[in-house]
């Protein structure tokens, strides 16, 4: 979330650039501005009477040893009031807090200033694009292709659990593993430290990444323990380094993580959604970055060029885009998703999203470094993204692949798969 600090001295400019992200800020600003001012006041009456009480209290013995009895039992009295008025005064101070980080958590990142102005998807902007788009006639659709090679079948997830949770079968199966396997080869090859994150985590952590409390209809809640299944190995891998102070010396921090991914997608639905265009369980290869804030974005650059390299090793069609304000996540400062291109269903489908969050995740995580000499720690900046999620990029394998004789296997894939033809 944005600091406190930062909206108090920057109201119009806050107000200003969340209108490229669509969102309207003056009231909920005003809203944190003036509890912050109360809070202020009530906090110098706190202080004041406190103040006041410690004097009293230590004139108390002093009367006492002087003889001055009435006077002594008159402070005394006085002293039990002004505890009182301290209590109400801190339960008001209290309330007020509550009131503020309340309204914080309600307010968007900063969009970065290359954030293009726009209304959702279609005004997304693309960077740049690479590879041949195949040319098949009469190209079968992967959900098709999964069925007629045997290597994924819905109709069994469906029965097992519901709709969005396939099982993988045979090569279909072989095919998630080597994905797995290449993307966290090349993650570790880019110097990423791999780990396994837990697949639940609590409410802190939920809170950290700022899926709690803007995304908590998207995600599966374990209620009787009160944990969730996690969206995206994001939250556990950057939660991390919640409530930690880094030493300037050792950013960035390159994190990579394998996990399954659960999302309810509550709400989605028709022909875009069919096969493993939407799944509510899905395997995804994750990269996180703690940075610091000088040099962020040359990160985020590095991180983007290291998705194009492995979709490119892929041998698939892909495309680049500058995500638009109305489209940018909420916790999000710039964010470019990558797509592939399906040569059957004749779309684009998204493969990744790497966005920088800049200090909005690290101002909720506590996620500090601080710079040699230096007491007062700063936050740092936090990146993420999917290198890659599995499901888009089996079909546009699968459907951009089918040949006569089998779907051809990626080169790179190969040596994992042990062919170089499903059939």
């Amino acid at each position: 979330m944005l600091t406190l600090k930062y909206i108090q001295e920057n109201r119009e400019d806050v107000v200003t650039r969340l209108k490229t992200k669509r969102f309207d800020a003056d009231e909920i600003v005003d809203k944190i501005i003036i509890a912050d001012n109360d809070r202020k006041t009530t906090q110098a009456e706190a202080d004041k009477k406190q103040n006041e009480l410690n004097t009293l209290s230590k004139s108390i013995g002093q009367l006492f040893k002087s003889g001055k009895t009435d006077e002594a039992n008159e402070a005394r009295e006085k002293t039990g009031a002004l505890k009182e008025e301290i209590r109400v005064l801190n339960g008001q101070l209290g309330e007020t807090e509550s009131d503020i980080q309340k309204f914080l958590v309600q307010v968007p990142n900063l969009p970065h200033s290359s954030v293009p102005e726009g209304k959702g998807e279609d005004d997304n902007l693309v960077e740049r694009e690479g590879g041949e788009i195949p040319k098949l006639e009469d190209a079968l659709p992967h959900w098709e292709l999964a069925s007629k090679y045997d290597l994924i079948d819905f109709e069994l997830g469906t029965k097992l659990t519901g709709a969005g949770f396939p099982v993988y079968k045979g090569w279909g199966a072989r095919l998630q593993r080597a994905l797995i396997n290449f993307f966290l080869d090349e993650a570790t090859k880019a110097g990423y430290n791999e780990v396994l994150p837990p697949l639940l985590v609590n409410e802190d952590s939920g809170f950290g990444t700022g899926q709690l409390p803007d995304k908590e209809g998207q995600m599966y809640h374990v209620t009787e323990d009160n944990l969730y299944l996690i969206p995206t190995a994001e939250v556990p891998v950057t939660n991390i380094f919640r409530d930690v102070v880094l030493d300037e010396k050792d950013l960035p921090v390159k994190q990579c993580a394998y996990s399954a991914c659960f999302r309810r997608e509550a709400g989605s639905w028709g022909a875009h959604v069919r096969g493993l265009n939407r799944l509510h369980q899905f395997d995804k290869v994750e990269i996180v970055q703690v940075a610091h804030p000088d040099n962020s974005y040359e990160i985020l650059e590095q991180m983007v060029a290291h998705v194009q390299s492995v979709v490119e090793k892929l041998e698939l069609p892909w495309r680049i885009l500058r995500l638009c304000g109305g489209d940018l996540s909420f916790t999000s400062a710039l964010t470019f998703d990558f797509e592939v291109y399906s040569a059957a269903q004749k779309r684009w489908l998204e493969v990744s999203s790497v966005s920088n969050f800049e200090t909005y995740q690290a101002n909720r995580l506590k996620l500090r470094f601080r710079k040699a000499g230096e007491k007062k720690p700063q936050l740092a900046h936090t990146l993420n993204g999917s290198a890659l999620a599995l499901p888009r990029i089996v079909a546009a394998i699968l459907e951009n692949n089918q040949t006569p004789e089998g779907i051809r296997v990626p080169k790179v894939l190969v040596p994992f798969m042990g062919t170089e033809l499903i059939k």
